[in-house]
């Protein structure tokens, strides 16, 4: 694998069973995300895009097929290796936030610290945590925001608070599932250029997954999914 590739995908396929019929929905695809580039999957719904992010993120298996992240394989791994990939390497965002609504913009922001760490681990390391958290919500401009739960936050403050999270164990690759879908043009506009700026700052890797157009052509490069596939010489474009 080359050393700028940090995640790759070969062949992967999956299926789905209605009773006794089989749908595909992915059909032997292929994926390469370069170290530092910005990447999107741009298809319409039902085209397979968040079935592949859900493998790409070792929260399903596929029926066949490879995925490599840094050179390890990583679909046929352990449990606790899988789970280890996820809190250790990656970083998630999706369309509707998934904060935790009974917690604080800073306590949802902890949550992937407490969550991958022992009880004592993390009291002892507990002003660290907190230091690392006011710093990601600084970055995302929600500091003044960090007692707020999600109730008492816009549709753009919740997703903020989405990105500092994803982004507390400092992880090599975002990957990102229509992360402006449910805001306003503006708003989203606004998500997109916090996102730009960790991959300029500080070399965040990024995949995202939407459907419009428009984001997909500011990204370094841009694969199309259509009915589950990638055809290799229509879908990746360089994008200028």
């Amino acid at each position: 694998m080359n050393s700028e590739i940090v995640l790759e995908a070969c062949q992967l396929k999956k299926s789905y069973h209605k009773d006794r019929i089989e749908v595909p929905v992915l059909r032997g695809v292929n994926l390469q995300v370069q170290r530092g580039l910005i990447t999107s999957l741009v298809g319409r719904s039902g085209s397979g895009k968040s079935t592949l992010m859900h493998l790409l993120a070792a929260l399903d298996y596929p029926d066949d097929g490879q995925i490599h992240f840094a050179g390890e394989r990583i679909d046929n791994a352990s449990r606790s290796r899988r789970d280890a990939y996820r809190n250790q390497n990656l970083g998630i965002i999706f369309q509707f936030y998934h904060l935790l609504p009974e917690l604080t913009a800073m306590e949802n922001v902890l949550a992937p610290l407490m969550i991958s760490q022992s009880v004592l681990h993390f009291f002892n390391h507990r002003k660290a945590a907190k230091r690392r958290a006011e710093e990601m919500l600084d970055r995302v401009g929600l500091l003044h925001r960090a007692t707020h739960k999600p109730s008492e936050m816009s549709g753009g403050e919740m997703q903020r608070a989405a990105i500092a999270r994803s982004l507390m164990a400092n992880p090599s690759l975002l990957l990102a599932d229509e992360p402006t879908g449910n805001l306003d043009t503006d708003t989203g506009q606004e998500i997109l250029s916090l996102l730009n700026t960790f991959n300029q700052d500080d070399g965040l890797t990024i995949l995202m997954i939407t459907h419009d157009d428009a984001i997909a052509k500011n990204s370094d490069t841009c694969y199309r999914m259509q009915d589950g596939e990638l055809n290799s010489e229509t879908a990746k474009l360089q994008v200028a």
